[in-house]
């Protein structure tokens, strides 16, 4: 069993940058792919990016490529998402998700795939 807690969501300008954290509980933390989520109002929760368990490699929706940077640190049990030059169509509430992984080269860009989810965190961004 993981739980997740996301922080860090907020209100800012368009251009600006915010520092998503997602702190996770229990000792296997480093035994799960992380993948980050987003739900705009209207709309279905779709892939922003994601990283192996090692953190080894990282993969991003394109919309975001560039701009956003996923990273773990397994002595913390927690993974970020640091988003740069931040856009309106960004504004969503952004979600953390775990999923179990059994080789290091594993992620997933499925929502599907991911067994344990938190409660999300809302990110604003203002024209």
């Amino acid at each position: 069993q993981v739980q997740l807690v996301e922080s860090g969501g907020g209100l800012v300008k368009a251009g600006g940058s915010l520092r998503l954290s997602c702190a996770a509980s229990g000792r296997t933390f480093s035994s799960y792919a992380m993948g980050w989520f987003r739900q705009a109002p209207g709309k279905e929760r779709e892939f922003v990016a994601a990283v192996t368990r090692s953190g080894g490699n990282t993969y991003y929706a394109d919309s975001v490529k560039g701009r956003f940077t996923i990273s773990r640190d397994n002595a913390k049990n927690t993974v970020y998402l640091q988003m740069n030059s931040l856009r309106p169509e960004d504004t969503a509430v952004y979600y953390c998700a775990a999923d179990r992984s059994y080789r290091d080269s594993y992620y997933s860009t499925s929502r599907s795939s991911y067994s344990y989810w938190g409660q999300g965190t809302q990110v604003t961004v203002s024209s």
